[in-house]
């Protein structure tokens, strides 16, 4: 007999499934509203000022949003006050946007025009006004001899020293002509007058002082080496500008002769001519 087999059936548990179920959807709603949540605060933070930090203080740390903290450097101000003294009194001159050679040049220029006058003497009223409105307040102007004259025949200003801002100290050498009372004009040795001048808050120049004056140092003559010119070059030049002297042959074969050259006011001068 064969022994009663006793059947199994597996039965699905739908109601715990349908339990899980709901429990997983609330979960679902829980982990949505959480992410909601922080979207929220991740825009407030974000639309939220950060305080400024304080420059006197160290570097703090500011919280962003990510997880790692940058930290803000102090604030360091610093001042020149020469750089800013020295451009303050360029404004107040309404110089500072001038080019500073043009300074100079305005400077040099006004030194030339003083030595003029102040080198002649001619006796005449309008250039002793003149030179009594270039001259310092107060300075007598220069007393020449009865009878002499004095014409200055070339100036140019030499050197330029910023003394200061807007002072400088130009330097200018002068050369003129002087005459007795026979009337007999002799050029005098070239001087040189130290000038110190200032560019007005107007912009306008002014000499300081009168003029510290001194002899001109004598220049040494630079050697001049010149051998003998080929007779057909030499004879070329004679026939066109005058005596030859010598001369210097150059690097692409032609030759620069001295000759002495008789100019249109008949003076016989040494001249370089270039021979080819």
């Amino acid at each position: 007999m064969e022994e009663e087999r006793h059947e199994v059936y597996e039965r699905i548990p739908w109601e715990t499934l349908e339990k899980n179920g709901a429990d997983r959807q609330w979960l679902a709603y829980a982990i949505a509203g959480a992410v909601v949540v922080g979207a929220l605060a991740y825009t407030f933070m974000q639309n939220r000022p950060l305080p400024l930090p304080d420059p006197t203080e160290a570097a703090v740390e500011q919280p962003v949003a990510s997880a790692a903290a940058v930290p803000i450097a102090p604030v360091t101000i610093t001042s020149t006050p020469m750089v800013v003294a020295e451009a303050d009194l360029y404004a107040e001159a309404d110089l500072f946007a001038v080019d500073p050679e043009r300074l100079i040049d305005q400077a040099a220029a006004h030194a030339e025009w003083f030595a003029v006058e102040y080198f002649a003497v001619d006796g005449s009223a309008e250039s002793s006004q003149t030179l009594v409105s270039l001259m310092p307040e107060g300075i007598p102007l220069p007393e020449a001899p009865e009878g002499v004259q004095i014409f200055v025949d070339w100036v140019t200003a030499t050197s330029v020293a910023e003394l200061e801002p807007l002072v400088y100290e130009v330097e200018v050498a002068v050369r003129s002509l002087r005459s007795g009372s026979d009337g007999v004009f002799v050029r005098q040795p070239t001087r040189i007058a130290a000038i110190r001048v200032r560019l007005g808050d107007d912009g306008l120049p002014s000499v300081l002082s009168p003029p510290v004056v001194t002899t001109a140092t004598a220049f040494s003559p630079s050697p001049l080496d010149l051998v003998p010119v080929p007779d057909e070059i030499r004879l070329q030049a004679e026939a066109s500008h005058g005596p030859v002297l010598g001369g210097q042959s150059t690097a692409d074969g032609k030759w620069r002769v001295v000759v002495m050259a008789t100019g249109v006011d008949g003076v016989a001068r040494p001249t370089t001519v270039i021979m080819p």
